[in-house]
């Protein structure tokens, strides 16, 4: 089997106190792990069936063993390196699971979709309505209220028009009554007649016709 290289199910995880970091993924479908320093892969490392647990894991025992034996660190504590392959396997589990829910493109482009017959295909019904002969649309009736606003509108200028022009005439002087040419009412008689003669009628102006004044001699 040609070897396909590293691919990795989890992120890279330090060895607390040093500044190594592990990582577990996948070599030809086996189990792998390998050691990096910076951007150096220091060792990697295939289990074999019977290196691992159960779940098809590799024994986290093997794990520690192997890179105490590759990473030569005097005084290095075991525990720390434990903690680290523990959470590596936990995300390894959680990380190959989803891989198996999303299938490969490979995989996907022989997937043949089924065509669904036309008679079965389900269309929505066209939304909206259909305006009837004699019916008002919504513009018509929104126009109709616009005239009816203008009609109101000119009214209203129409009234106060009049009012304005009834209350000017009420407020204007008024002219006192003119009394008729013969009339001799409220007159003296010692004062006589007084006024105007017209050459043309013989009749006299007694009062002024504007001003209601009596005229003299």
């Amino acid at each position: 089997m040609t070897e396909r290289g590293f691919e990795p199910l989890t992120s890279q995880l330090g060895i607390a106190g040093t500044s190594y970091r592990i990582q577990l993924g996948m070599i030809n479908e086996k189990w792998a792990s390998r050691i990096l320093k910076g951007r150096e892969v220091i060792d990697s490392y295939v289990y074999k069936e019977e290196d691992t647990a159960a779940g098809g894991l590799p024994n986290s025992n093997l794990i520690v063993g192997w890179v105490l034996r590759t990473v030569a660190i005097p005084n290095i504590n075991p525990h720390q390196i434990m903690k680290t392959t523990q959470a590596l396997v936990k995300q390894a589990i959680q990380n190959k699971e989803e891989k198996k829910m999303v299938p490969s493109v490979a995989e996907s482009k022989d997937v043949e979709l089924e065509k669904v017959p036309e008679s079965e295909i389900k269309r929505s019904a066209p939304k909206g309505w259909v305006k009837e002969e004699g019916m008002k649309s919504t513009d018509d009736i929104e126009e109709e209220k616009r005239r009816a606003f203008q009609e109101r509108v000119k009214a209203i200028k129409e009234e106060k028009s009049t009012s304005s022009v009834s209350s000017s005439i009420k407020t204007s002087r008024t002219l006192p009554s003119i009394p008729s040419a013969g009339s001799t009412e409220n007159i003296p008689a010692k004062e006589g007649l007084g006024g105007i003669q017209c050459s043309s009628c013989g009749n006299k102006i007694i009062y002024c016709p504007y001003c209601g004044k009596k005229l003299p001699h």
